[in-house]
């Protein structure tokens, strides 16, 4: 990438994946994240209830907007000016009404930040489509939106997990501190989604292969060479195969190694998701008491004041070409050429069944 031409953009905006803000906001918003897939009406009461546990109130809107705050100031203090907007995939603000704005305002040309370090096709190429779909619901005038690369292995973002681990450890009793067990979790999706993302020469696994690099970049750092890995959050019928072990499920097997404590690093969310505050500091958490460990969920990147700084630092590379800051060996896709989302189809999504 080094020795591409400065490229000029107008607007950085940040794309997520939203949230609901009161409790009349949740039915319509699962009923946007689970369109077309078929999910039972009581599997969405169950997760409605969820969320009815923190008042109807997901904190992923205000931690995003917390981010742009952080965003605005770093680019501020570098010289950077460049507006920063918010959109979503599924609640308000909508990306496509965002967009429109952006279009209003005069924005030409802008970047994409998602909120997504990974690859694969909810972690990358899900974005590209909202991309997409937002520029047609605006029109011919639409800004050009070119989104940012992953940034799974940014040594910013490893340096804040890492230092999060740390004083997560130090939360622990003293007598139990050495021996806690430190477990990576992360976001399940399809085993078969899975195999489909990444170049077939690579062998796919695109996305668990990333996590698993970000997991070690991160164990690696605090000076811990055995820790675990699992997944979290999985939802859809029974029946089809999903990443696996589960948090709560290998709880199980920490307890029964003898580990007294359990240090869980959320490795796979840059904010304390829904997904975090109710199946980790909640669902796992209370699965640890019953089996008797402590138990310390180590705190999620996007506050760290280098998280703010990394995305900057993203911005910069795509400004004026510069060589990717990583830490990695795993693929790196997902970038844009004049915003157009990359040729390959390695984040594809899987074919579903069809005649059922």
């Amino acid at each position: 990438m080094s020795g591409q031409q400065d490229t000029e953009f107008d607007a950085l905006l940040v794309l997520s994946f939203g949230g609901p803000e009161k409790p009349e906001d949740v039915r319509p918003f699962l009923g946007n994240v689970t369109r077309g897939r078929g999910i039972p009406p009581e599997r969405l009461d169950a997760v409605a209830e969820h969320y009815m546990h923190f008042g109807g109130v997901s904190p992923i809107n205000a931690l995003n907007r917390d981010i742009i705050e952080r965003v605005e100031a770093d680019l501020r203090v570098a010289g950077i000016d460049l507006p920063v907007y918010f959109g979503n995939r599924n609640w308000h603000p909508m990306v496509e009404d965002t967009v429109a704005r952006m279009r209003d305002d005069g924005v030409r040309t802008a970047l994409v930040f998602p909120t997504s370090a990974w690859g694969g096709y909810s972690g990358c190429r899900q974005y590209h489509e909202d991309i997409v779909r937002a520029r047609a619901a605006v029109g011919a005038d639409a800004p050009t939106l070119a989104k940012l690369r992953q940034y799974y292995d940014h040594p910013l973002l490893i340096g804040a997990f890492a230092d999060a681990i740390r004083v997560a450890r130090q939360q622990l009793s003293g007598n139990v501190r050495e021996r806690a067990r430190l477990v990576f979790t992360a976001h399940s999706v399809p085993i078969a989604a899975d195999a489909a993302a990444g170049p077939p020469a690579e062998g796919g696994h695109l996305y668990s292969r990333q996590v698993a690099e970000a997991a070690r970049l991160c164990a690696e750092a605090v000076g811990v060479d055995d820790f675990d890995l699992v997944w979290q959050s999985r939802s859809g019928p029974p029946q089809v195969p999903w990443l696996d072990p589960d948090i709560c499920d290998h709880l199980d097997t920490v307890a029964a190694a003898g580990a007294p404590a359990v240090i869980v690093c959320p490795v796979g969310f840059v904010s304390d998701h829904l997904e975090v505050v109710w199946d980790l500091d909640t669902e796992a958490r209370d699965k640890a008491a019953e089996l008797g460990i402590e138990f310390v969920r180590v705190a999620t990147p996007g506050t760290d004041p280098r998280f703010a700084r990394m995305v900057r630092a993203l911005v910069e590379e795509r400004r004026t070409g510069t060589v990717p800051a990583r830490l990695g060996r795993e693929p790196l896709l997902g970038a844009t050429v004049d915003g157009l989302p990359c040729a390959t189809e390695c984040c594809a999504p899987a074919r579903r069944p069809t005649g059922r």
